[in-house]
């Protein structure tokens, strides 16, 4: 059976015009870097950096029942959104585990936009309208409709501010605002994925290299780059952000990684919430860490940990860390290995590599603009 073809980005010309090294993610064929993961990764900590990320799937939410129907599906409490708010969230199993994590913006007062994982959005929407039939709701995959960009880094708000008249340090971390930018219709947010300070910009797909010209050329004073998803990898990691499929699916829940801060039990019934009950009331068994390499060697996603010779958990995620300077990960381990200062190991083709359990972020910015 011949496999299905990678689908293109809105900007994929200008990602070949611009020396991108092309590579299939997700089902997307998309720049896996432009001149190096340590380059970009360090432009991005240190002055500002474009992604593309129109592979990400969205999905729409209408109806007089969208808040309800909304909580069911979602474990954050989405009645404390307003309109120009967002947040993070989960779409859960029966039994707890991540269908998928999510962003959820509020248009207005019955319009919700779904901001999806690009691999998962046909298993999402299936999962949503199975769960939509007793409720008055409209769904809709407008995924092909958008083009999202990610500007990111200590500049991001400067290089913005030269194109918009919005207040930007008046929009604050998970707040958006709706504006046009170069003649579209935009949502701008102030989210990423990098533990940068920065803005997501939604537009419509044909709008997609308009923009990205836009903002190249009003960064170019501050030393913008494109950035490729290898330094949005090495990024997400420093600032100890998920990525679904290495460090959250539907075999792990938000309490074993690390984000119960996303499960509002209080606020009422919901998909997962008596499996979440459970297992807050009886306590965990694992849980996902931080960790850093002793040594040189880099532990990479699959590598078993170790302790006292034996098997005790795996690698979702590691990498050596660009800005740091050091090789992390992200493991789970029994719930008696998570303590800061655990010594464990990572067997790393055959030879156990010395590790050790660390807090986590294992970067964090100085707060600044509307952050």
């Amino acid at each position: 059976m011949k496999p299905a073809e990678s689908k293109q980005s809105p900007l994929h010309d200008a990602h070949v015009a611009a020396g991108g090294r092309l590579v299939d993610f997700a089902g997307w064929r998309l720049p896996i870097q432009y001149r190096g993961v340590i380059e970009e990764h360090n432009t991005v900590r240190t002055k500002v950096g474009l992604f593309d990320v129109s592979h990400m799937g969205e999905a729409s939410v209408r109806g007089p029942q969208a808040l309800e129907f909304l909580q069911q599906v979602t474990c954050n409490n989405v009645a404390r959104l307003v309109p120009g708010r967002a947040h993070y969230s989960g779409l859960m199993t029966p039994d707890g585990c991540f269908v998928d994590d999510l962003l959820i913006y509020q248009l207005d007062a019955d319009d919700y936009l779904l901001v999806i994982n690009a691999a998962n959005t046909p298993k999402d929407l299936a999962w949503l309208e199975r769960h939509a039939t007793d409720f008055d709701v409209r769904l809709s995959n407008d995924s092909a409709a958008w083009c999202q960009l990610a500007l990111q880094g200590p500049l991001a708000e400067t290089v913005l501010a030269s194109l918009t008249e919005l207040d930007l340090p008046a929009i604050h971390y998970y707040g958006f605002a709706r504006t046009v930018l170069q003649g579209a219709d935009c949502i701008v947010s102030r989210t990423g994925y990098t533990g940068e300070d920065g803005f997501e910009i939604y537009g419509p797909a044909g709008a997609g290299v308009t923009l990205w010209s836009a903002l190249l050329e009003a960064g170019a004073p501050h030393g913008i780059a494109p950035i490729g998803l290898g330094a949005r990898d090495t990024l997400r990691l420093e600032a100890k952000m998920a990525l679904y499929g290495n460090d959250i699916d539907d075999s792990t829940t938000p309490y074993e990684a690390d984000l119960a801060w996303i499960v509002k039990l209080k606020k009422g019934d919901f998909v997962g919430r008596e499996a979440l009950r459970r297992q807050k009331k009886d306590g965990l068994t694992r849980k996902l860490v931080g960790f850093e390499m002793r040594g040189r060697a880099i532990a990479r996603h699959g590598f078993k940990a170790v302790h006292d010779g034996r098997p005790v958990g795996q690698v979702t995620s590691g990498s050596f860390a660009p800005y740091l300077k050091k090789s992390i990960g992200l493991a789970y381990l029994p719930i008696e290995l998570t303590e800061v200062g655990t010594a464990f190991d990572i067997d790393i083709r055959g030879r156990n590599e010395p590790a050790e359990v660390v807090a986590t972020p294992f970067y964090k910015r100085e707060p600044q603009g509307g952050a």
